[in-house]
């Protein structure tokens, strides 16, 4: 699973060929969490408020590589890496 992005101590990770919804998850510590990248919303997992905020935005500013990555990840292509949240 790549690494397509860090900040704050967060590890963005996408898998290759992953099942729908298009999505990708976050781990900050013990905390792993799966986000709908369309809707922008958790659909597995938990993370602190504080950490999933963080991410939320950063997945907002990204949404469209985000998308992106999922076509390439889907058609096991080398995944884009993405910006971190400043």
């Amino acid at each position: 699973m790549p690494e397509i992005s860090r900040f704050f101590g967060i590890s963005i990770k996408m898998f290759f060929d992953d099942h729908n919804p298009p999505h990708f998850h976050a781990f900050y510590g013990e905390f792993k969490v799966a986000i709908d990248i369309t809707k922008l919303a958790i659909f597995s997992g938990s993370f602190p408020p504080r950490a999933l905020g963080l991410v939320i935005e950063w997945a907002t500013i990204h949404q469209k590589e985000l998308l992106a990555d999922w076509a390439l990840a889907e058609s096991q292509q080398a995944l884009e890496t993405i910006d971190p949240l400043q």
